[in-house]
């Protein structure tokens, strides 16, 4: 499965303005524009992370780096389902 990802570089002062900025990054997630989001602001990774847990149809997964870049993302889930 391939994965779609979005990069980017921001890094936000405080931790309110990180969250601001992974709500919106959430929602686009959620519309599937794409899958995973990779940063090197651990504020942002931690924010979507949590904002992502909230969603029921989705498995969160994180993964940082040793070059400090942080990953957040998700994969369908299985909670509800009945499998045959």
């Amino acid at each position: 499965m391939t994965l779609k990802w979005k990069i980017e570089n921001s890094i936000f002062d405080s931790l309110f303005e990180a969250d601001v900025w992974a709500d919106s990054i959430a929602n686009e997630m959620y519309a599937k524009l794409y899958d995973g989001y990779d940063t090197c602001d651990y504020k942002i990774a931690y924010s979507l992370a949590f904002r992502l847990a909230a969603i029921e149809e989705f498995r969160v997964i994180t993964d940082n780096s040793i070059e400090d870049r942080y990953k957040v993302w998700v994969m369908p889930s299985t909670k509800g389902r009945i499998f045959q």
